[in-house]
């Protein structure tokens, strides 16, 4: 039965937020420390503060180095927005397109009269 035991490789052995690690089982048999990356939250549509589904949640300067498509959802808005706010911004569009052209028939009507 091997060594369960393994050390800090940095200089400064504190477990803070910024420290983490945990065991990791090298191809030799050994446990060594690996280090734990900090998650964040991750991108979050602007209107509805919901986190963005389909992207991951990695830090700013790390999105630069993904493909175009691991950046962004295929569809308008994506990556921007979540798709129920899209959703009503498509509806609210249309019932204002159809607002202006009921109007247009009402005063059309009302002229003729």
């Amino acid at each position: 039965m091997g060594d369960n035991r393994y050390t800090r490789p940095a200089r400064h052995s504190y477990n803070t937020k910024s420290n983490k690690i945990r065991p990791v089982r090298t191809p030799g048999g050994r446990l060594a420390a690996g280090k734990i990356k900090k998650t964040t939250k991750g991108p979050r549509c602007p209107d509805c503060k919901s986190a963005l589904q389909g992207i991951k949640h990695l830090k700013k300067s790390a999105y630069t180095n993904l493909k175009k498509r691991e950046r962004r959802v295929n569809r308008a808005y994506g990556g921007s927005r979540c798709a129920s706010c899209v959703k009503q911004r498509i509806i609210r569009a249309f019932l204002l397109e159809e607002q202006k052209a009921v109007k247009k028939v009402l005063a059309e009507r009302s002229g003729k009269k």
